[in-house]
Protein backbone atom coordinates (compact mmCIF):
# COMPACT_ATOMS: atom_id res chain seq x y z
CA UNK A 1 0.00 0.00 0.00
CA UNK A 2 2.93 2.32 0.85
CA UNK A 3 4.21 1.16 -3.15
CA UNK A 4 0.78 2.68 -4.25
CA UNK A 5 0.95 6.02 -2.59
CA UNK A 6 4.38 7.00 -2.80
CA UNK A 7 4.89 8.94 -6.96
CA UNK A 8 5.58 6.60 -9.39
CA UNK A 9 8.64 8.85 -10.48
CA UNK A 10 11.19 9.73 -8.25
CA UNK A 11 13.26 12.78 -8.51
CA UNK A 12 16.57 12.19 -8.67
CA UNK A 13 19.29 14.92 -8.10
CA UNK A 14 23.43 14.94 -8.25
CA UNK A 15 23.60 14.76 -4.64
CA UNK A 16 20.89 11.09 -4.45
CA UNK A 17 21.77 9.83 -8.18
CA UNK A 18 24.27 7.36 -7.15
CA UNK A 19 22.24 5.61 -4.20
CA UNK A 20 19.20 5.71 -6.51
CA UNK A 21 21.60 3.51 -9.51
CA UNK A 22 22.42 1.48 -6.80
CA UNK A 23 18.88 -0.04 -6.32
CA UNK A 24 19.44 -1.86 -8.68
CA UNK A 25 21.88 -4.21 -6.66
CA UNK A 26 18.79 -6.39 -5.82
CA UNK A 27 18.54 -8.57 -8.47
CA UNK A 28 14.83 -8.70 -8.77
CA UNK A 29 14.65 -4.98 -9.88
CA UNK A 30 15.41 -2.64 -12.83
CA UNK A 31 16.23 1.03 -12.13
CA UNK A 32 15.05 3.47 -15.22
CA UNK A 33 15.96 6.75 -14.95
CA UNK A 34 15.02 9.61 -17.19
CA UNK A 35 17.68 12.20 -18.18
CA UNK A 36 15.82 15.49 -19.24
CA UNK A 37 16.72 19.20 -19.24
CA UNK A 38 13.08 19.72 -18.12
CA UNK A 39 10.05 17.76 -16.94
CA UNK A 40 8.01 18.58 -19.31
CA UNK A 41 10.49 17.36 -22.44
CA UNK A 42 9.62 14.68 -24.56
CA UNK A 43 9.43 11.70 -23.82
CA UNK A 44 8.63 12.61 -20.09
CA UNK A 45 4.49 12.18 -20.33
CA UNK A 46 5.11 8.73 -21.80
CA UNK A 47 8.30 7.32 -19.20
CA UNK A 48 5.47 9.06 -16.31
CA UNK A 49 2.76 6.63 -18.14
CA UNK A 50 4.66 3.84 -18.23
CA UNK A 51 6.06 3.85 -14.61
CA UNK A 52 2.64 4.77 -13.33
CA UNK A 53 1.65 1.17 -15.14
CA UNK A 54 4.92 -0.52 -13.31
CA UNK A 55 2.86 -0.10 -9.90
CA UNK A 56 3.58 -2.72 -7.43
CA UNK A 57 6.13 -4.61 -9.53
CA UNK A 58 9.95 -4.76 -9.27
CA UNK A 59 10.91 -1.62 -11.22
CA UNK A 60 11.90 1.79 -9.82
CA UNK A 61 11.22 4.78 -12.40
CA UNK A 62 13.22 8.36 -11.61
CA UNK A 63 13.56 11.27 -13.55
CA UNK A 64 16.68 13.95 -13.03
CA UNK A 65 17.06 17.19 -15.03
CA UNK A 66 20.10 18.18 -12.62
CA UNK A 67 23.47 18.61 -15.00
CA UNK A 68 25.71 17.23 -12.83
CA UNK A 69 23.61 13.37 -12.23
CA UNK A 70 23.36 13.75 -16.51
CA UNK A 71 27.32 14.88 -16.36
CA UNK A 72 27.88 11.66 -13.80
CA UNK A 73 25.85 9.75 -15.63
CA UNK A 74 27.65 10.00 -19.10
CA UNK A 75 24.33 10.77 -21.24
CA UNK A 76 23.30 13.33 -23.53
CA UNK A 77 19.31 14.71 -22.66
CA UNK A 78 16.98 13.39 -23.42
CA UNK A 79 18.38 10.02 -22.90
CA UNK A 80 16.67 6.75 -20.93
CA UNK A 81 18.83 4.76 -19.00
CA UNK A 82 17.67 1.20 -17.81
CA UNK A 83 20.60 0.03 -14.26
CA UNK A 84 20.30 -4.00 -13.61
CA UNK A 85 22.61 -6.19 -11.54
CA UNK A 86 22.84 -8.62 -14.16
CA UNK A 87 23.38 -9.04 -18.02
CA UNK A 88 24.47 -5.42 -19.19
CA UNK A 89 24.55 -3.30 -15.81
CA UNK A 90 23.38 0.20 -18.15
CA UNK A 91 21.54 0.43 -20.63
CA UNK A 92 20.57 3.42 -22.69
CA UNK A 93 17.34 3.20 -25.05
CA UNK A 94 18.45 3.38 -28.38
CA UNK A 95 17.89 6.99 -30.45
CA UNK A 96 15.84 8.46 -31.11
CA UNK A 97 14.30 8.89 -27.14
CA UNK A 98 12.21 11.57 -27.78
CA UNK A 99 9.69 10.29 -30.15
CA UNK A 100 9.29 7.22 -28.36
CA UNK A 101 5.83 6.31 -27.42
CA UNK A 102 4.42 4.47 -23.66
CA UNK A 103 4.17 1.28 -25.78
CA UNK A 104 7.81 1.17 -27.08
CA UNK A 105 9.04 2.05 -23.39
CA UNK A 106 7.14 -0.67 -22.39
CA UNK A 107 8.50 -3.24 -24.61
CA UNK A 108 12.06 -2.19 -24.05
CA UNK A 109 11.43 -1.78 -19.99
CA UNK A 110 9.81 -6.02 -20.07
CA UNK A 111 12.81 -7.25 -22.42
CA UNK A 112 15.17 -5.84 -20.07
CA UNK A 113 13.76 -7.01 -17.04
CA UNK A 114 13.99 -10.80 -18.21
CA UNK A 115 17.80 -12.10 -17.59
CA UNK A 116 19.42 -13.39 -21.13
CA UNK A 117 20.00 -17.00 -19.65
CA UNK A 118 18.40 -17.09 -15.79
CA UNK A 119 17.71 -20.41 -14.13
CA UNK A 120 14.09 -21.56 -13.60
CA UNK A 121 13.06 -21.96 -10.27
CA UNK A 122 9.81 -21.57 -8.89
CA UNK A 123 9.67 -17.95 -7.85
CA UNK A 124 10.37 -16.87 -11.29
CA UNK A 125 8.45 -19.51 -13.75
CA UNK A 126 5.47 -17.18 -13.29
CA UNK A 127 7.42 -14.50 -15.41
CA UNK A 128 8.06 -16.86 -18.04
CA UNK A 129 4.89 -18.96 -18.03
CA UNK A 130 3.27 -15.39 -18.54
CA UNK A 131 5.60 -14.62 -21.66
CA UNK A 132 4.10 -14.31 -24.84
CA UNK A 133 7.30 -15.40 -25.62
CA UNK A 134 8.41 -19.29 -25.81
CA UNK A 135 10.94 -20.76 -23.12
CA UNK A 136 14.29 -22.42 -24.31
CA UNK A 137 15.17 -24.38 -21.43
CA UNK A 138 19.01 -25.53 -21.35
CA UNK A 139 19.21 -28.49 -18.93
CA UNK A 140 22.35 -29.13 -16.79
CA UNK A 141 23.68 -30.79 -14.53
CA UNK A 142 24.52 -27.81 -11.44
CA UNK A 143 27.38 -29.62 -10.04
CA UNK A 144 29.11 -29.99 -12.93
CA UNK A 145 32.00 -27.96 -13.46
CA UNK A 146 31.33 -27.11 -16.84
CA UNK A 147 28.20 -25.39 -15.88
CA UNK A 148 29.10 -21.80 -16.45
CA UNK A 149 30.81 -23.00 -19.56
CA UNK A 150 27.75 -24.27 -20.98
CA UNK A 151 25.36 -21.46 -19.96
CA UNK A 152 27.93 -18.86 -21.80
CA UNK A 153 28.35 -21.07 -25.00
CA UNK A 154 24.70 -20.07 -24.97
CA UNK A 155 24.82 -16.79 -24.20
CA UNK A 156 25.54 -15.63 -27.94
CA UNK A 157 22.42 -17.42 -29.37
CA UNK A 158 20.02 -16.26 -26.68
CA UNK A 159 21.24 -12.54 -27.43
CA UNK A 160 20.58 -13.47 -31.07
CA UNK A 161 17.21 -14.63 -30.78
CA UNK A 162 15.94 -12.47 -27.35
CA UNK A 163 13.32 -10.73 -29.13
CA UNK A 164 11.74 -14.18 -30.41
CA UNK A 165 12.65 -16.63 -27.21
CA UNK A 166 13.48 -16.58 -23.38
CA UNK A 167 16.42 -18.68 -22.42
CA UNK A 168 16.41 -20.20 -18.92
CA UNK A 169 18.82 -23.24 -17.51
CA UNK A 170 16.90 -25.74 -14.92
CA UNK A 171 18.61 -28.06 -13.00
CA UNK A 172 18.62 -31.79 -14.78
CA UNK A 173 18.79 -33.61 -11.45
CA UNK A 174 15.36 -34.49 -10.64
CA UNK A 175 15.52 -32.41 -7.07
CA UNK A 176 13.43 -29.85 -5.86
CA UNK A 177 12.25 -27.71 -8.82
CA UNK A 178 13.79 -30.43 -11.15
CA UNK A 179 11.20 -32.10 -10.97
CA UNK A 180 9.87 -30.02 -13.74
CA UNK A 181 12.22 -32.26 -16.36
CA UNK A 182 10.08 -34.99 -16.09
CA UNK A 183 6.75 -33.01 -17.30
CA UNK A 184 9.17 -31.89 -20.23
CA UNK A 185 9.61 -35.89 -21.37
CA UNK A 186 12.79 -35.45 -20.43
CA UNK A 187 15.21 -38.13 -20.00
CA UNK A 188 18.20 -37.39 -17.66
CA UNK A 189 20.52 -39.95 -19.43
CA UNK A 190 20.41 -37.42 -22.30
CA UNK A 191 22.45 -34.92 -20.07
CA UNK A 192 25.13 -36.97 -20.80
CA UNK A 193 26.09 -35.38 -23.96
CA UNK A 194 26.04 -31.91 -24.16
CA UNK A 195 24.42 -29.96 -27.26
CA UNK A 196 26.84 -27.73 -29.07
CA UNK A 197 26.08 -23.89 -29.30
CA UNK A 198 26.13 -24.71 -33.49
CA UNK A 199 23.30 -27.81 -33.02
CA UNK A 200 21.30 -25.37 -30.70
CA UNK A 201 21.28 -22.88 -33.20
CA UNK A 202 20.30 -24.24 -35.92
CA UNK A 203 17.35 -26.25 -34.26
CA UNK A 204 16.22 -22.94 -32.59
CA UNK A 205 16.13 -21.81 -36.11
CA UNK A 206 14.29 -24.78 -37.41
CA UNK A 207 11.57 -24.20 -35.02
CA UNK A 208 11.28 -20.53 -36.11
CA UNK A 209 11.16 -21.01 -39.08
CA UNK A 210 8.21 -24.05 -39.07
CA UNK A 211 6.28 -22.98 -36.13
CA UNK A 212 5.85 -23.94 -32.71
CA UNK A 213 5.26 -27.50 -31.61
CA UNK A 214 1.89 -29.28 -29.83
CA UNK A 215 1.74 -27.33 -26.53
CA UNK A 216 3.28 -29.85 -24.14
CA UNK A 217 1.05 -31.73 -22.56
CA UNK A 218 0.83 -34.51 -19.51
CA UNK A 219 -0.49 -37.79 -20.42
CA UNK A 220 -4.52 -38.21 -20.60
CA UNK A 221 -5.33 -40.15 -17.34
CA UNK A 222 -6.78 -43.52 -17.39
CA UNK A 223 -8.84 -43.37 -14.89
CA UNK A 224 -10.11 -40.05 -13.07
CA UNK A 225 -8.47 -41.41 -9.32
CA UNK A 226 -10.03 -38.01 -7.56
CA UNK A 227 -13.49 -36.32 -7.54
CA UNK A 228 -11.13 -33.28 -9.02
CA UNK A 229 -10.97 -33.72 -12.94
CA UNK A 230 -7.36 -33.84 -13.27
CA UNK A 231 -6.88 -31.50 -16.90
CA UNK A 232 -4.41 -31.66 -19.28
CA UNK A 233 -3.22 -29.53 -22.23
CA UNK A 234 -4.14 -32.10 -24.95
CA UNK A 235 -7.82 -32.38 -23.42
CA UNK A 236 -8.27 -28.85 -22.52
CA UNK A 237 -10.96 -27.45 -25.27
CA UNK A 238 -13.00 -30.47 -25.46
CA UNK A 239 -13.48 -30.54 -21.09
CA UNK A 240 -13.55 -26.82 -21.10
CA UNK A 241 -15.43 -25.57 -24.05
CA UNK A 242 -18.44 -28.52 -22.86
CA UNK A 243 -20.84 -25.97 -23.53
CA UNK A 244 -22.80 -28.60 -21.11
CA UNK A 245 -21.23 -28.42 -18.55
CA UNK A 246 -19.90 -25.09 -16.12
CA UNK A 247 -15.92 -25.26 -15.77
CA UNK A 248 -14.53 -24.25 -12.01
CA UNK A 249 -10.36 -24.64 -13.32
CA UNK A 250 -7.26 -24.04 -10.76
CA UNK A 251 -4.33 -23.91 -12.22
CA UNK A 252 -1.47 -24.50 -10.17
CA UNK A 253 2.25 -25.87 -9.48
CA UNK A 254 2.80 -28.58 -7.00
CA UNK A 255 5.66 -25.65 -5.61
CA UNK A 256 2.73 -23.19 -4.61
CA UNK A 257 2.30 -22.96 -1.19
CA UNK A 258 -0.98 -21.35 -1.64
CA UNK A 259 -2.23 -24.15 -3.95
CA UNK A 260 -1.70 -27.05 -1.31
CA UNK A 261 -3.73 -24.82 1.34
CA UNK A 262 -6.53 -24.09 -0.53
CA UNK A 263 -6.33 -27.64 -1.56
CA UNK A 264 -8.61 -29.33 1.06
CA UNK A 265 -11.48 -26.78 -0.24
CA UNK A 266 -10.81 -28.02 -3.30
CA UNK A 267 -11.74 -30.94 -2.77
CA UNK A 268 -14.41 -30.40 -0.70
CA UNK A 269 -16.20 -28.39 -3.40
CA UNK A 270 -15.66 -31.14 -5.81
CA UNK A 271 -17.41 -33.50 -3.17
CA UNK A 272 -20.45 -30.73 -3.16
CA UNK A 273 -20.96 -30.65 -6.93
CA UNK A 274 -20.07 -34.77 -7.28
CA UNK A 275 -24.32 -34.90 -7.51
CA UNK A 276 -23.81 -32.97 -10.27
CA UNK A 277 -20.81 -33.52 -12.51
CA UNK A 278 -23.12 -33.65 -15.52
CA UNK A 279 -23.37 -29.72 -15.38
CA UNK A 280 -20.23 -28.85 -13.55
CA UNK A 281 -16.97 -29.49 -13.73
CA UNK A 282 -14.21 -28.87 -10.57
CA UNK A 283 -10.93 -28.79 -12.19
CA UNK A 284 -7.26 -28.57 -11.78
CA UNK A 285 -4.47 -28.82 -14.06
CA UNK A 286 -0.82 -28.64 -13.24
CA UNK A 287 1.22 -26.02 -14.97
CA UNK A 288 4.48 -27.36 -14.81
CA UNK A 289 2.94 -30.81 -16.86
CA UNK A 290 1.00 -28.54 -19.17
CA UNK A 291 1.47 -25.08 -21.55
CA UNK A 292 -2.18 -23.43 -21.50
CA UNK A 293 -3.19 -23.83 -24.78
CA UNK A 294 -3.46 -20.89 -27.37
CA UNK A 295 -7.18 -21.70 -27.62
CA UNK A 296 -7.62 -20.33 -24.04
CA UNK A 297 -8.22 -16.78 -24.03
CA UNK A 298 -6.94 -15.85 -20.54
CA UNK A 299 -3.43 -15.77 -19.12
CA UNK A 300 -1.92 -17.24 -15.81
CA UNK A 301 -0.42 -14.47 -13.82
CA UNK A 302 0.47 -16.55 -10.60
CA UNK A 303 -0.53 -19.42 -9.03
CA UNK A 304 -3.28 -20.45 -8.10
CA UNK A 305 -5.14 -18.68 -11.01
CA UNK A 306 -8.40 -19.55 -10.77
CA UNK A 307 -11.28 -19.00 -13.61
CA UNK A 308 -14.97 -20.24 -14.16
CA UNK A 309 -16.59 -20.76 -17.70
CA UNK A 310 -20.17 -20.60 -17.25
CA UNK A 311 -22.13 -23.28 -19.77
CA UNK A 312 -22.57 -22.28 -22.79
CA UNK A 313 -20.05 -19.41 -23.62
CA UNK A 314 -16.84 -18.50 -23.91
CA UNK A 315 -16.31 -16.30 -21.10
CA UNK A 316 -13.61 -16.98 -18.80
CA UNK A 317 -14.28 -15.15 -15.22
CA UNK A 318 -11.55 -14.63 -12.84
CA UNK A 319 -11.74 -15.43 -9.27
CA UNK A 320 -10.65 -13.32 -6.78
CA UNK A 321 -12.13 -13.79 -3.71
CA UNK A 322 -11.27 -15.77 -0.70
CA UNK A 323 -10.10 -19.02 -1.00
CA UNK A 324 -12.78 -21.04 1.12
CA UNK A 325 -15.49 -23.45 0.15
CA UNK A 326 -18.26 -20.95 1.37
CA UNK A 327 -17.30 -18.59 -1.15
CA UNK A 328 -16.61 -21.12 -4.02
CA UNK A 329 -20.07 -21.93 -3.48
CA UNK A 330 -21.39 -18.80 -4.01
CA UNK A 331 -19.14 -17.83 -6.93
CA UNK A 332 -20.34 -20.78 -8.97
CA UNK A 333 -24.03 -20.34 -8.14
CA UNK A 334 -23.94 -16.49 -9.04
CA UNK A 335 -22.50 -17.18 -12.41
CA UNK A 336 -23.43 -20.88 -12.94
CA UNK A 337 -24.91 -21.09 -17.15
CA UNK A 338 -27.10 -23.73 -15.55
CA UNK A 339 -29.47 -21.64 -14.19
CA UNK A 340 -29.01 -22.17 -10.85
CA UNK A 341 -28.37 -18.67 -8.54
CA UNK A 342 -27.81 -16.73 -11.75
CA UNK A 343 -27.43 -12.90 -10.73
CA UNK A 344 -29.60 -10.30 -12.17
CA UNK A 345 -26.56 -8.42 -13.44
CA UNK A 346 -24.57 -10.20 -15.83
CA UNK A 347 -20.68 -10.16 -15.53
CA UNK A 348 -19.17 -7.26 -17.95
CA UNK A 349 -17.00 -8.97 -20.56
CA UNK A 350 -13.87 -6.28 -21.60
CA UNK A 351 -13.48 -4.66 -25.20
CA UNK A 352 -15.76 -7.21 -26.91
CA UNK A 353 -13.32 -9.94 -26.19
CA UNK A 354 -14.31 -13.21 -24.49
CA UNK A 355 -12.33 -12.79 -20.94
CA UNK A 356 -14.49 -10.86 -18.34
CA UNK A 357 -12.13 -9.71 -15.58
CA UNK A 358 -14.73 -9.75 -12.85
CA UNK A 359 -13.70 -8.64 -8.96
CA UNK A 360 -17.12 -9.01 -6.81
CA UNK A 361 -17.78 -6.55 -4.40
CA UNK A 362 -16.27 -3.70 -6.71
CA UNK A 363 -19.42 -2.48 -8.09
CA UNK A 364 -20.85 -5.03 -10.42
Amino acid sequence: MLAQSLPAVSKVTAENHQEFQEQAGDSTKVVVIAYLTSPTEAPADAFIAVAESHRGRNHVFGLTTDSDAIHAAGVTPPAIVAYRSFDDPMTEYPLPVSGATAAELEEWISDLSTPLINELSAENYATYANSPKPLAYLFLNPSDERKDAHIESMRPIAQKYKSELNFAWMDAVPVGFGDHTGALDFEHAECREFVTSASAEGWLQQLLEGGLPEPKSAPIPETQEELVFTLVARQFDEVVFDDAKDVFLELYTTQCEECERMKPAWDALAEEYAPLKDTVTIAKMDMQANDLPPSAPFAVTGFPTIVFKPAGTRTFIDYDEDRTLEEFIVFVEMYTGNGVGVPEEEPVVSGGGDVARVLLGAGI
